[in-house]
């Protein structure tokens, strides 16, 4: 578990002699009943010591967290959030610390969604969270992770943040529904009679009206610029003539008046503040290890009392940091002055963060020290609890700041490399790495064979993970090789991990023999693959790898799928989510992924509310969570309902989305999205850009066939029947039906019934389309004895008008080959679900024409006064598809504007 820095927790305690600011605390106490209040100005505005006066005079419980920047890893911002939290209520987010402690975490905004849940039950009464100095943080993930949480606060919840420069989060949009307050530099100035008090009640001056105002006018009300003055002229003679000596900007004030300051210290002190600069936070005994003296308690009580720029971080008075702008400025000094003991006084924190467990602060200082030899030493032995809490971000950046010469000569740091780098999609730069480790293998094996040969400059310190380096090897060259579509050497890599891991490494033959699985899967041995896989899939439950075992049954189900197995699909997921749910984790990554399976099953069997429900309740765990290499199918399952409602372009938007979140992984893409994308465009009738993909994917009917592209090949089928459609050539006819029978052999043969069904509807649906009726119902009637027992239903009816009337034509002509089944009563159901209509909804009759159910989406949403972005945004389709969608209501309602269609909509009960 990464340890918790508990000074980063604490209140900062209100100086004594502080200038009261009542106007803003006023404002402060206006804004309890908004979401959020953003303090934003630049260093030395007082944004810290207000908020600290503010809660120090009001009633709520408070959560504290001072922000630095190894909070950039979202995993370690959520374990401090969940711990500042923990200070008003002490069980609060037990459960979520076991997930980020886990080998996968699940995204940020599961955690959240716990950590929500947990709030509304664990933690009644009204209570303030404040992030202080969150202009530190610069990664995207975070930002996400906290507008998430802005938007679902509870209302007994208040979040204040500190910050020098906006967040990226939706400031317009909170502004807009009144839920936030902000305070800017404008507002935090001192006014006059502010300045006046602070100068000579706190500072201690005695300064004329006069000298008040002019110093205030230079400083334009900047309260570090008037405390840096104030200690400049201490013991100045001339104190007017030292007002009027300088004027500027912030940065020239600062330079200025700090080197005042610092002439005029003794030089023990002066010492003291240019050695200690290089920490972000000072306590007694590293400002001693640091400055190798022995009075640094001492000397931070002195700064304190003297109102330096020195802030005490918890109520003992053990933990400090300087103001961030002055310590900026003394270490500018530090650097013009000393250069040459930067690196010492780094590598002397960096030694004393080791020995007090703070592994990833000694990282920081030996890297800043650039003594890269103690930094890869370190970072060697923490990679096992970076793997385990799967802080990629955090490792890829400590890795990144070594030199790369020296990468290549430490075997655990290659592999540690080549993980983080798969992780990311870096197939080429992983597998540069496997080579730089496997390099070191084969020069270990040659040494056991011939003792005499040289020793090599290798360098291990974890001598205990050394001894399983063929193994991490070995999984990582399978995983590779899959994800470059290598299938044979796949499961060679594979198949030698399981020569070399005992029955008990769960983990390890858990990942190989799944590994088999998936290389079977890209086969097209689909029956092989699920027996391998799903063992492969039981030892790594057995593990306690739990999101790993979630994510393998999304490809257990597609398997079943591509199978024809439906019923058996949907035991998959309800086995898979019953055994997370046993679990008892909350928010377990993985679980919103079974749950857009789950929805797809429905979809297919036309209830299309449950579909829908099981896709809510996936988004409903936190932003389409799930792993990363999931997201894209949660906007395809909901595309594909907005296909069955009619909403055409509202699919297309979604697609596109899909697309642009896709991540390749090693599970095999056998059914791309931009296929799905030309399928939408033959609907359309858009032939031009259907073409445009057979152009560019290189596709022709003469192709040799391969399961991997089967479901593109079948997509060309459609766009050659649509072409016939359209110019009548017999050309495109013949080249898809001969396509047509080289498919269905290939899917017969690999046991692929889903394929199968596909290719003889189309085969049915090709011999209408020349107007050859009895020819096309033997197809039919066997895809219907397929489809059947399974029971198929958007599968046909997503044909539309000529399936329906192919089914109508098989009712009256009778069908032998369904033997004694109750095919009849099916293909009465399916005809009863073209007959529902379901995506139109009857409105009344003064209606020139009904508004489909897209549409009357849109219509609610317009009387909710969300604006055209957030409406777009609430529906997942782009702007341009609502104004089609506006267009169309005001067309139907007869009237021009919003208001309009509101009050119309209202008087037809549209409502």
């Amino acid at each position: 578990m990464t340890p918790i820095l508990t000074t980063k927790l604490y209140l900062p305690r209100l100086r004594p002699n502080v200038v009261r600011r009542p106007r803003l605390l006023e404002r402060l106490n206006e804004g309890l009943h908004c979401k959020l209040t953003l303090i934003s100005a630049p260093a030395g505005f007082g944004k810290t010591t207000l908020v600290s006066e503010w809660l120090a005079g009001g009633s709520r419980p408070t959560a504290w967290l001072s922000l630095d920047e190894g909070e950039n890893d979202p995993v370690l911002f959520l374990t401090y959030l969940v711990a500042a939290l923990q200070t008003i209520a002490a069980n609060m987010g037990e459960g979520v610390l076991g997930l980020l402690q886990s080998s996968q975490p699940p995204p940020p905004e599961s955690i959240l969604t716990a950590l929500l849940n947990d709030l509304t039950t664990t933690l009644l009464e009204q209570f303030v969270l404040v992030l202080d100095d969150y202009h530190v943080i610069d990664t995207k993930a975070v930002d996400q992770a906290l507008t998430f949480l802005v938007e679902h606060l509870p209302p007994h919840m208040h979040l204040v943040i500190t910050t020098r420069e906006d967040p990226q989060f939706p400031l317009a949009r909170l502004r807009a529904r009144g839920q936030l307050t902000e305070l800017r530099s404008a507002d935090l100035r001192f006014t006059p009679s502010e300045a006046a008090e602070f100068l000579n009640q706190v500072m201690g001056l005695t300064l004329s009206a006069e000298d008040i105002a002019a110093l205030e006018r230079r400083t334009e009300g900047w309260i570090a610029g008037l405390q840096l003055a104030a200690l400049s002229m201490q013991g100045h003679q001339d104190v007017s003539g030292f007002i009027r000596a300088f004027a500027g900007d912030h940065r020239y004030i600062v330079d200025y008046l700090v080197e005042e300051v610092l002439e005029r210290q003794p030089e023990p002190v002066r010492s003291f503040l240019l050695q200690t600069s290089i920490l972000d936070q000072l306590s007694g005994p590293l400002c001693d290890a640091v400055t190798g003296q022995q009075e640094g308690h001492a000397r931070l009580l002195a700064l304190e009392r003297g109102n330096f720029f020195v802030v005490p971080l918890d109520d003992k008075r053990h933990w400090y940091r300087y103001h961030h702008l002055f310590a900026d400025v003394l270490f500018a000094h530090l650097r013009a002055e000393q250069p040459d003991q930067v690196a010492t006084l780094h590598r002397r924190a960096s030694v004393w963060y080791e020995q007090h467990g703070s592994v990833a602060d000694a990282i920081r200082h030996a890297l800043a020290a650039e003594d890269f030899a103690r930094a890869a030493d370190l970072i060697e032995l923490e990679l096992p609890a970076i793997q385990r809490n799967r802080q990629e971000a955090t490792l890829l950046g400590w890795l990144k700041a070594l030199p790369d010469k020296m990468i290549p000569f430490r075997p655990m740091l290659c592999v540690g490399y080549a993980w983080v780098l798969l992780s990311g999609g870096e197939l080429e730069a992983a597998d540069a790495r496997l080579q730089d480790a496997e390099r070191w293998l084969d020069m270990m094996a040659d040494r056991r064979e011939k003792p005499e040969a040289p020793s090599a400059e290798m360098v291990i310190v974890d001598k205990e993970g050394f001894h399983r380096l063929p193994v991490f090897v070995g999984v990582y060259r399978a995983a590779l090789a899959l994800a470059l579509g290598d299938v044979h050497n796949a499961i060679q890599h594979a198949q030698r991990v399981l020569n070399l891991v005992p029955e008990e490494d769960y983990l390890g033959r858990g990942a190989a023999t799944g590994l088999l699985g998936l290389a079977s899967w890209m086969n097209g041995n689909l029956e092989l693959a699920h027996r391998t896989f799903a063992a492969g899939m039981a030892s790594i439950w057995m593990a306690g790898n739990l999101s790993d075992a979630i994510n393998g049954t999304i490809a257990l189900a597609e398997i079943r799928m591509a199978q024809g197995r439906l019923h058996e699909v949907m035991r998959t997921y309800e086995r898979s989510l019953q055994k997370a749910l046993e679990q008892n984790v909350p928010g377990l990554r993985g679980i919103a992924d079974l749950y857009v399976g789950m929805s797809e099953f429905h979809r297919e069997q036309n209830d299309l509310d449950t579909a829908m429900q099981f896709l809510l309740r996936s988004k409903e765990q936190g932003e389409h969570t799930g792993l990363p290499s999931n997201r894209h199918r949660w906007y395809v399952a909901q595309a594909r309902i907005n296909e069955v409602q009619g909403d055409l372009d509202g699919a297309l938007d979604l697609l596109h989305q899909a697309e642009r979140l896709y991540m390749r992984d090693l599970f095999p893409n056998v059914r791309p999205v931009a296929a799905l994308v030309t399928r939408v465009w033959v609907a359309q009738g858009r032939l031009g850009e259907a073409l445009g993909w057979v152009r560019e994917r290189g596709l022709s009917a003469a192709d040799d066939l391969s399961y991997l592209r089967e479901f593109e090949h079948i997509t060309l089928v459609r766009v050659l029947l649509a072409r016939y459609k359209s110019d009548r050539t017999d050309r495109s006819r013949l080249e898809a039906m001969g396509l047509l029978e080289r498919l269905l052999k290939a899917a017969e043969e690999g046991g692929r019934t889903g394929s199968v069904i596909e290719i003889l509807m189309l085969q049915a649906l090709a011999h209408q389309a020349q107007g050859d009726i009895s020819a096309a119902l033997v197809p039919l009637e066997r895809a219907l004895s397929l489809a059947e027992p399974e029971g198929y239903v958007r599968m046909f009816v997503d044909e539309g008008p000529p399936m329906a009337l192919l089914l109508k034509e098989a009712t009256k002509h009778g069908a032998p080959a369904w033997g004694a089944g109750n095919a009849p009563n099916y293909v009465r159901q399916l005809l009863a679900a073209f007959d529902k209509g379901e995506d139109r909804m009857p409105v009344k009759q003064n209606v020139i024409e009904p508004l489909s159910k897209r549409e009357l989406e849109v219509l609610r949403l317009l009387k909710t006064g969300l604006d055209g972005p957030e409406i777009a945004s609430k529906l997942f389709v782009s702007l341009n598809t609502l104004r089609t969608h506006t267009k169309n209501i005001y067309s139907k309602l007869g009237v021009n504007n919003r208001l309009a269609a509101i009050l119309r909509a209202e008087e037809l009960d549209l409502f």
